[in-house]
């Protein structure tokens, strides 16, 4: 009789692990390839975001807070890329967009504010004039077709969501090492 694994063994996949918490409203780590970035990224539900939830990811991951979304939330919010696609010149080529906040949120800064702006984002009511340009969330535009037209943390995110029935737009910080890289 071969022997199975501790992964084989298991009821629940890593990835129905995920879509749970997801689902529930609760962060996961995505991790990419050793080849690409090989970082972990805490990832959340735009639509369920919680102040707590922005407050943990700036402090614990301290990279840069953004929202993966569809082309479609882009196009509705008026979301406009901070460079052109065949001018980026980043290694990973991250379709970063204009910086925004909601209009209602202050000074935009705070976790209460940064989470107000990214449940708004995911609203499918919002509008391009709920929001001030620039402001200090981040959007971000992912690959129609997902991680098997371009194998990033944005697109691995909306993908996650979609397979959780949620709405395709996520909060993402990068994980970083104790010295900061």
């Amino acid at each position: 009789m071969p022997a199975t694994g501790p992964q084989e063994s298991r009821t629940d996949s890593a990835v129905d692990l995920a879509l749970a918490a997801l689902k529930s409203g609760r962060m996961i780590i995505v991790i990419d390839a050793k080849d690409r970035e090989n970082e972990g990224d805490f990832v959340c539900p735009a639509e369920t975001i919680t102040p707590d939830q922005v407050d943990f990811m700036l402090r614990h991951g301290r990279g840069v807070l953004c929202v993966p979304l569809v082309p479609e939330v882009a196009e509705r919010l008026r979301l406009t890329p901070i460079v052109d696609e065949n001018a980026n010149t980043s290694h990973t080529a991250t379709p970063f967009l204009t910086p925004i906040d909601h209009r209602e949120s202050g000074t935009g800064v705070s976790p209460e504010n940064r989470a107000r702006t990214i449940r708004a984002i995911s609203d499918p009511k919002a509008r391009a004039n709920d929001f001030v340009r620039p402001g200090h969330v981040w959007p971000l535009l992912a690959k129609d077709g997902g991680v098997l037209r371009r194998a990033g943390h944005t697109e691995a995110t909306v993908d996650l969501l979609r397979m959780a029935g949620l709405h395709p737009v996520g909060a993402l910080i990068e994980i970083l090492s104790a010295r900061g890289e």
